[in-house]
Order: structure tokens, then sequence, then C-alpha cells
């Protein structure tokens, strides 16, 4: 696949990347930035998301140094819906995807839901050279799910709930919630436009956001007793200042439980560190490639 260079555009309707065939018959959109011989680093978005977010700050920045390679999650971006739709199936087709267009072992950086998604990843398989997770959840939590999200899920109901949001929400709503994600920080100039926040309201793409959200919770719980198994080199950023996916509920029980794992807790920070602390998530995926290549030698060489 030849390099892509130059500076990122917006991106409005038009497919940038390409689409990757599977083993299993899935298909997943996936972008590349930089030199294709650099270290490849593969970018998984998080929840409601899509390419469109990671493409606006953290791939370019990466991109001066990796091989970087941006996914849709299935059903969300360019991806078309699976019909599994659990972390696991959602690890299987990315690697699977990410192996055929590149062979070498991967720094996996995933971000909120996208970080269970690399977190899963890394349990089924060890062709992972690194671990990058950023916001990411990683454990069970106390609270229940949002009726939002439990109405949704409903298939009747949902179908007729989804769209209406869809119809209905009106700008200013939109970004309001866009704010409380980026909060304490502003969200970043141009990054709306960018990312495009009312495709996340897309009715198919809202009702399985949220089946997937309530899904997680018990997914995380199950996950939880095969950490001691990580042993790959591991690098967690998580801000002080999140609401959304607490440090105390998360990261800093993962920190304890996995020895390889290197955490960085951002003073002050929010849920959306690839953006509002781009380089200090940029250093992280350094010190990944760092230790992987001390302890794995070729994992991050060139083929």
């Amino acid at each position: 696949m030849p390099a892509r260079r130059g500076p990122l555009r917006a991106i409005k309707t038009r497919r940038r990347g390409d689409l990757v065939n599977n083993s299993s018959g899935a298909v997943i959109h996936v972008e590349t930035y930089g030199e294709t011989v650099a270290p490849p680093v593969v970018l998984i978005h998080g929840a409601s998301g899509s390419t469109y977010d990671m493409s606006f700050r953290l791939a370019p920045a990466l991109a001066q140094e990796f091989c970087v390679y941006v996914v849709d999650r299935p059903g969300f971006g360019h991806s078309p819906r699976m019909k599994d739709e659990s972390l696991a199936a959602q690890a299987r087709v990315l690697r699977d995807a990410i192996q055929t267009l590149d062979s070498r072992n991967a720094i996996v950086l995933g971000q909120s839901y996208g970080g269970a998604v690399a977190l899963e990843w890394a349990l089924q398989s060890d062709d992972l050279a690194a671990l990058v997770l950023i916001s990411s959840p990683s454990h069970d939590w106390e609270a229940g799910h949002p009726l939002l999200h439990r109405t949704l899920a409903e298939p009747v109901l949902g179908w007729w709930a989804s769209e209406l949001i869809h119809a209905l929400t009106p700008q200013w709503l939109i970004a309001k919630q866009l704010a409380e994600v980026f909060a304490p920080q502003d969200v970043p100039e141009g990054y709306a436009d960018h990312f495009q926040p009312r495709n996340s309201i897309h009715p198919p793409r809202h009702r399985q956001n949220a089946r997937q959200r309530i899904a997680l919770k018990a997914e995380m719980a199950a996950m939880v007793p095969r950490y001691a198994g990580l042993t790959l080199p591991i690098e967690s950023l998580h801000g002080t200042a999140d609401v959304i996916v607490p440090d105390h509920i998360h990261a800093l029980p993962f920190d304890a439980k996995v020895a390889s794992n290197v955490l960085t807790r951002l003073d002050g920070i929010g849920h959306m560190p690839h953006h509002v602390a781009t380089e200090a998530v940029v250093e992280a995926v350094r010190r990944a490639r760092s230790r992987a290549t001390s302890v794995g030698g070729a994992h991050c060489n060139p083929a």
C-alpha cells in the first residue's frame, strides 16, 4: 500500500481510506498515514466515534515517526456493521484487517471504548508489540445503565427513539454534549467540523452504540481475571478530571493488577487527552516502541 503524505483535511462524506476484506467476511475501513516502512501503530476510536476522531490531531502527530493505521470499528464510520457486536469479535476482525495490510507486530492504541477493544486484542493474541490505553475502561462499575441507552437498546422502542432523536435533536444540543465530552477542556477549534458529531446519532449507529455500552459492563467484569496473563509493554494515560471513565475505577486498579503497565496520570485533563494533551500521548507511544524494541527486538522493525 502506498504511503499517504501531506496534511490531513476535514472529511465530509467521501471515504479516504481502504475497505479491507478479512477472512471472516467482515469489511473494515482503514486509513493509513505516514511512511509504510515506519513502525506500525493502530488507532482504535471510542464509542460513537470513527476515524474522523483519530485523524484530527493524533494521526498527523504520530505520522511523523510511525506508519499509522486508523480503523473504523464495525458499524461506525465507513465499516459495515457485523452481527456479532462484542469486544471479542471486534478485536478479531480489526486484527485480521491490519494483518492483511501489514504482517508486523504493531503497537495498538485505543481510546475510551476503543481501549477496551485494544485490551481484548492483547488478551486474544501475542502479536502486539505493545499496548497504549487512553482514558480506557478496564473494570466493572457500580452505576447502572442510563435510561437513554436502555431505551435505544430495545428492539422496537429503540428504533422509534433513535429516529426521533436523529430528526429532532438541535445543533445547540449536539454542541453542548460534545463540550461535555471534552470538559474541563474546551473543544479544539475545527474539531466539530472535522468529526461531524451528528453522525454519532445516525439511528442504526446510535442503537448499536447503546447496545455495546450496555454490554461493556459485563464484558469488562469477565475480562479482569485475564489480566494476569498480560506481560507485553503497556502504557496507559488517564486524566485525573475524567468523569466519563474515572481513573479511580479503571486506570488505578488496572495499574495495580498489571506489572507491565506504566500509568501516566494527566493532572486536570478530562476524557480526550489525544486532542488536548496530544504530545503526552505521542510520548507514550514512543515509550511503548522503546520498551517493545528492548524486550522483543524485531517487533517494530520494518518488514
